[in-house]
C-alpha cells in the first residue's frame, strides 16, 4: 500500500474535499453517540458504533475510567523495561528489523508506528517527522514502557487487539477518553509461526488524516512481520539442523576415536570401508593405507582362519582369534555383526577386535580384582610387629613369591594387599582365591580356566581362570595348605614355566603373575606328613613372613581399638569420645583366639549397641566375658557353680547394674539376688540397682 502522504497527492482537489466532508460527518456522528453513552444513554446507533467498540466502552466504564479525565497509565522504570525487552526478545528483534528496513517509508507518512507486547506495553516507537510537532498535543503518553490497555486508557486500538486478537481501527471519538479523540489508531495482531500471540503493531495519525490505506498498511505490515518470523524460524531450524549434523559428525568422530576396541567395516565384497585408530595399530593393518583394499588380501594367508570365520558367519560374539603379521602376533576376541541399510538389506559387516589382555584387565576390574589395603592401614608399635612389617615392605620391593604364615585372623589378607599395593604391580590386577573354599573337582578350572566343551557344564566359549585374570599383577592363594595334593604338581609347573594350559585346551598361554601364598598351618610339618609337596614348599618359601598373633602384641590393642572405633564411627554415624578403662583392661587381658579379626568383630558389635559417646564395659558381649573367665582358669577342673560364681564376679567388676547382669546371664533379678546371697552373704543387703 502507498503511504498516506503519497496517496493524498494522487487525489484531485474535488475528491480531497469530498473525503474531508465525509470524515467530518463521520466524526460528528460518532461523537454524538459517544456523548450519549457517557451520559448513560443505552440507545447507541449500531451503524456508527460497532459491537467491538461498544463492548470496549462498557468495559472501560466498568474499570471506573473517567471519559473526561486522564488515563491511569503506568510507565516502567529502565530496569523493568530492560527486563520486558528481554522477555519479548523475539518481537523486539523483529520490530527493530522492520523499523530499520522501512524507515524511509515511515518518514514519508504522518504516522506514529509502535509495537506492543501481549499486555499492551509499548516496546518500540517511531514518529514521522510530519507528526513530531503534533505528538505532545494529541498523544502525550507515547513513551516507551507505557501501558496501553483497556484498564488504563479505555478503548484504543491496542486494547482491542489484545482483547479480540484481530485487526482493528479506532477512529477519533471511538476512543473512550475524550483526550484521545484527536487521533485514529490502526492496529493488527502479530503471531509467531506456532500461533502464539506476540503482541501487535499500531499506526497512529491525527483523525483528520485518517484513510483506508493506513488500515491496509497496518495489516500488510503485520503479515510481513509474521512472514519474516517464519523465515527466521526456518533459518534457525536450518542452522540448528546444520549444527546438529556437525555435532553428530563430531560425536561420531569422537566416539570412533575413543572406542578402545578396533573397529573395521567391510562391504559385501569384503572391501574395507572404515577403520578407527586402534584398528590401524594392529600389526596386520599397520603401515600403508588399507581402506579400499580387500580384507582377505590385507590379512594374508597366515590369517585365513579369520577370513573363513567371516565368510561362514554373519554374527560372531567374542570368538578368540590370533592375528599374525610376520613374527608379530596378538590375541583378540572377534565380534561381527551385519550392517543394514534403511530398507533392511545387508550392505556389509562391522568387525570388533578386542585385545584379550585388555579384556582380562577389564574383567579383573569388574569383579573387584584390586587390593584396597596399604601399609598405612596396618597399625601397631610392638617391636616384633614392626620387624614383621619391615619384612613385608622389603617383600613388596622384590619380585619373588611370598609366603605368609600365622594363625587365622592375624590379617594375612591385609598384608598381601599391602605388599601388592607397594610393589611395581600396584596398577595391575590383584586376584585373591581361598584354596580351602573351592571344591576339589573345580580347583583346576578356577585357577587355570577351561575351553568350551572341556567337561559337562563347561561354560560356552570357555572361561579364563584366576591366573589369567591376574595377568601382570598378583594372585593371592589363601589357605594354600588346603590345596589338594593332586593339584600341587600343576601349580608347581605353573610357577616353574610361567605358563598355563586351560582344561581341554591345547594352547599354552604365557602368564606374568606374582604369587603370594598364606596358610595357618605348619607347612613343613605338612611336608613331613606327606600332605604337602616338598618341591612346592621350597618354591613358595622364598620370602617367608611370620605374622604375630594378637596375644603376643597386647600393647597394640589400644591402637587397633582406636582404629576400628574410628572406622565404624564413620559408617554408623556415631562419635566416641572416650573408652572406659575397664574395657581396655579386659581387652588386654583377654587371649583373643580369633586375633585381630575377633577384635574387629567385637568392636563392631559394641559400636552397634552403644547409645552414648562412651564405650563402656557393659557393651562387651557376654560370650566374650565367659570365654575370658574360661581362659583365666581351667574349666576342666571347675564345677558349674565355680564358673557361675566367677562369671558373676567378673560382671560385677565391670560396675554393671544388677538388672544388666541378670539380663546378660538370661535370668531374672530375683534369681540373681539368690545366687549373690548364696555366693556372698554380705551382698544380700545391697539395694537393687536399675
Amino acid at each position: 500500500m502507498p503511504p498516506d502522504g503519497v496517496a493524498l497527492n494522487l487525489l484531485t482537489p474535488e475528491k480531497e474535499g469530498l473525503r474531508k466532508t465525509r470524515r467530518r460527518e463521520r466524526h460528528l456522528a460518532i461523537l454524538q453517540e459517544w456523548e450519549k453513552f457517557v451520559r448513560g444513554d443505552k440507545d447507541v446507533d449500531k451503524r456508527s458504533i460497532s459491537r467491538d467498540i461498544h463492548d470496549s466502552w462498557k468495559r472501560s466504564r466498568a474499570f471506573g475510567l473517567d471519559p473526561f479525565g486522564s488515563p491511569q497509565q503506568r510507565v516502567l522504570t529502565k530496569e523493568e523495561f530492560d527486563a520486558l525487552s528481554r522477555e519479548n526478545r523475539k518481537l523486539v528483534e523483529i520490530s527493530k528489523f522492520f523499523l530499520t528496513h522501512y524507515h524511509h517509508l515511515i518518514s514519508l507518512t504522518s504516522f506514529v508506528v509502535s509495537f506492543f507486547d501481549p499486555r499492551g506495553y509499548l516496546l518500540e516507537i517511531r514518529i514521522a517527522e510530519r507528526f513530531q510537532k503534533s505528538v505532545p498535543m494529541v498523544a502525550p503518553d507515547w513513551v516507551l514502557g507505557t501501558l496501553w490497555n483497556e484498564q488504563t486508557v479505555g478503548t484504543t486500538a491496542v486494547g482491542l487487539v489484545i482483547e479480540t486478537k484481530k485487526p482493528i481501527c479506532v477512529f477519533g471519538p471511538q476512543h473512550y477518553l475524550k483526550r484521545s479523540h484527536g487521533v485514529t489508531g490502526y492496529a493488527a495482531p502479530i503471531f509467531d509461526p506456532d500461533g502464539a500471540f506476540l503482541g501487535g503493531i499500531i499506526l497512529w495519525c491525527r483523525y483528520d488524516r485518517s484513510n483506508n490505506h493506513a488500515y491496509g498498511m497496518t495489516i500488510a505490515a503485520a503479515h510481513l512481520i509474521e512472514n519474516q518470523l517464519k523465515i527466521n524460524q526456518s533459518l534457525e531450524e536450518a542452522k540448528a539442523a546444520f549444527v546438529r549434523s556437525e555435532i553428530a559428525k563430531c560425536y561420531q568422530e569422537t566416539v570412533m576415536a575413543s572406542i578402545p576396541e578396533a573397529l573395521i567395516a567391510i562391504d559385501n565384497e569384503g572391501v574395507i570401508t572404515l577403520m578407527n585408530d586402534p584398528a590401524k595399530k594392529i600389526a596386520a593393518f599397520a603401515g600403508e593405507t588399507v581402506v579400499g583394499r580387500g580384507l582377505r588380501q590385507v590379512l594374508g594367508q597366515e590369517n585365513r582362519q579369520i577370513w573363513s570365520l567371516l565368510e561362514k558367519n554373519d554374527h560372531l560374539v567374542y570368538v578368540e582369534v590370533r592375528i599374525s603379521c610376520g613374527k608379530t602376533w596378538g590375541d583378540y576376541t572377534l565380534t561381527c555383526n551385519p550392517i543394514l541399510s534403511p530398507s533392511g538389506g545387508v550392505i556389509g559387516k562391522i568387525l570388533i577386535l578386542t585385545e584379550i589382555r585388555r579384556v582380562k584387565k577389564l574383567v579383573a576390574n569388574m569383579i573387584g580384582a584390586k587390593a584396597n589395603f596399604t601399609f598405612e592401614a596396618i597399625c601397631g608399635r610392638n617391636p616384633k610387629f614392626l620387624d614383621t612389617l619391615e619384612q613385608a615392605r622389603l617383600a613388596a620391593q622384590s619380585r619373588s613369591n611370598v609366603l605368609l604364615l600365622g594363625p587365622s585372623g592375624v590379617g594375612k589378607d591385609v598384608y598381601a594387599e599391602a605388599i601388592h599395593n607397594a610393589s611395581e604391580r600396584r596398577n595391575a590386577p590383584y586376584v585373591a582365591i581361598n584354596c580351602g573354599a573351592i571344591p576339589k573337582d573345580l580347583m583346576a578350572s578356577e585357577l587355570f580356566g577351561h575351553e568350551e566343551g572341556a567337561f559337562t557344564g563347561a561354560r560356552r566359549g570357555g572361561n579364563q581362570g584366576k591366573f589369567e585374570l591376574a595377568e601382570g599383577g598378583t594372585i593371592f592363594l589363601d589357605e594354600i595348605g588346603e590345596m589338594p595334593l593332586e593339584m600341587q604338581p600343576i601349580l608347581l609347573r605353573v610357577i616353574e614355566d610361567k605358563c598355563i594350559n586351560r582344561i581341554g585346551g591345547a594352547r599354552v598361554r604365557k602368564i606374568d603373575v606374582r604369587i603370594i601364598a598364606a596358610t595357618n598351618k605348619d607347612l613343613l610339618d605338612e611336608v613331613y606328613k606327606g600332605a604337602f609337596r616338598k618341591d612346592l614348599y621350597y618354591r613358595l618359601n622364598i620370602f617367608t613372613i611370620h605374622l604375630l598373633p594378637l596375644n603376643e602384641r597386647p600393647d597394640d590393642i589400644p591402637l587397633l581399638l582406636d582404629y576400628f572405633i574410628e572406622k565404624y564411627s564413620q559408617s554408623l554415624g556415631k562419635k566416641i569420645d572416650r573408652i572406659d578403662r575397664k574395657v581396655l583392661d579386659f581387652f588386654q587381658q583377654y587371649g583373643w583366639p580369633g586375633n585381630i579379626r575377633e577384635l574387629q568383630n567385637v568392636v563392631e558389635r559394641m559400636m552397634n549397641c552403644v547409645r552414648t559417646n562412651q564405650l563402656t564395659a557393659d557393651l562387651i558381649p557376654l560370650d566374650l566375658t565367659c570365654r575370658g573367665v574360661k581362659m583365666q582358669s581351667s574349666f576342666a577342673t571347675q564345677s558349674a557353680k565355680d564358673f557361675e560364681r566367677q562369671t558373676i564376679a567378673k560382671l560385677m567388676e565391670m560396675n554393671l547394674s544388677k538388672r544388666e547382669i541378670a539380663k546378660r546371664m538370661g535370668i531374672n533379678l530375683s534369681t540373681l539376688y539368690r545366687k549373690l546371697n548364696r555366693y556372698n552373704g554380705s551382698d544380700t543387703k545391697t539395694p537393687y540397682q536399675t
